[in-house]
């Protein structure tokens, strides 16, 4: 029982930390914008209306909260066993083309068999690419962190070589994009909205994770890895293989991210189809704490904040780089945390 309140009182002490941290942050911005003779509160005011003021603002905040779970679940299954996954941009760049490959030569198929095809490639792209880093760490001791990061600048040059080259469409006008995927190709919208299909997707890996550590023996393991790396290697736990399992599953989750967004809302692959998903998919997963219920929570700030940023520039006539600051200094308290508390094995 002891054991127990220790452990419930150092996750209330980490929690208060996180938001004491995150107010810091908020109050750093708005010293910022007091210094260019704005209002902070007007500021801050204008993000949180333009996102949750209007049925629209919520349903986008509902859009930008789908790849960002996806992101933030890749994040975190890895980050369970104390691996940082800092790659799921890449992931899902690598997600979105391998299903744009199948968009574009199965495009023809039914859309029953076509869809869940598409599913799959996006996921196994994203897979093939996050084995990439797993194997170097468990062959050459080769750090994950700078391999995940380095490997996303791998993966967006990949797409723009495709979109530049032979995916082109013809009829672009020199833009560099693909041809536009057909009916079959793309995922159900709901209502009037831009809410697709693709929220099952982030929600059903959100539970899946969640069943998974509390349900499971490979969960429990998981843990036990996270917690003490040499005593589960003393128990006999295979950790090389849960490092190979880990990184491929949220490698797979960042691909399905990059798989929704070309088949539900860009129809069609381009450069920049992610807006950093990856990065604040990370941001959201390390904000809590690896807790898949409060992903869903922190994705939904993260997403707010995201959207109000378009706001503040029609209305106050701020940069956009003013949320992105935010998003900044939140990621750098982020980083700090991590540093501190970083396992190796």
């Amino acid at each position: 029982m002891e054991m127990l309140a220790l452990v419930r009182n150092n996750r209330v002490i980490d929690v208060l930390r996180m938001t004491g941290m995150m107010a810091l942050a908020f109050i750093a911005v708005g010293l910022l914008l007091l210094s260019f003779g704005k209002n902070p509160i007007e500021a801050y005011g204008e993000i949180f209306k333009g996102s949750l003021g209007s049925t629209y603002g919520l349903s986008e905040v509902v859009v930008k909260m789908i790849p960002l779970m996806l992101c933030a679940v890749a994040t975190a299954i890895p980050a369970r066993m104390g691996l940082l996954n800092v790659g799921a941009e890449g992931q899902l760049h690598i997600g979105a083309m391998w299903a744009t490959w199948g968009a574009l030569t199965l495009g023809e198929w039914p859309k029953e068999i076509l869809l869940p095809t598409l599913v799959l490639l996006g996921f196994l792209g994203g897979a093939v690419f996050a084995f990439i880093p797993a194997f170097f760490r468990v062959k050459a001791g080769v750090n994950e962190t700078i391999c995940t990061l380095l490997l996303n600048y791998v993966a967006i040059l990949i797409v723009e070589h495709m979109v530049h080259g032979s995916w082109k469409d013809p009829m672009s006008f020199n833009w560099p994009f693909t041809r536009e995927f057909s009916d079959a190709a793309r995922l159900a919208f709901y209502g009037n909205t831009r809410i697709h299909t693709g929220l099952w997707f982030a929600l059903g890996a959100i539970v899946l994770f969640y069943l998974a550590l509390k349900r499971t023996r490979w969960g429990y393991e998981l843990r036990i890895i996270g917690d003490n790396a040499e005593a589960a290697r003393r128990a006999g736990i295979p950790i090389n293989r849960y490092i190979i399992l880990t990184l491929c599953i949220g490698g797979g989750l960042a691909g399905l991210a990059g798989m929704a967004e070309v088949c539900a809302i860009q129809g069609r692959l381009r450069p920049g189809i992610s807006t950093g998903f990856g990065y604040t998919g990370f941001l959201v997963s390390w904000l809590a704490l690896h807790n898949p219920l409060k992903i869903i929570l922190m994705a939904f700030l993260l997403g707010v904040l995201s959207l109000g940023g378009d706001m503040i520039q029609i209305s106050l006539e701020l940069p956009y780089a003013i949320v992105n600051i935010l998003m900044a200094l939140i990621f750098f308290i982020v980083l700090g945390r991590l540093a501190a508390g970083r396992k190796e094995y």
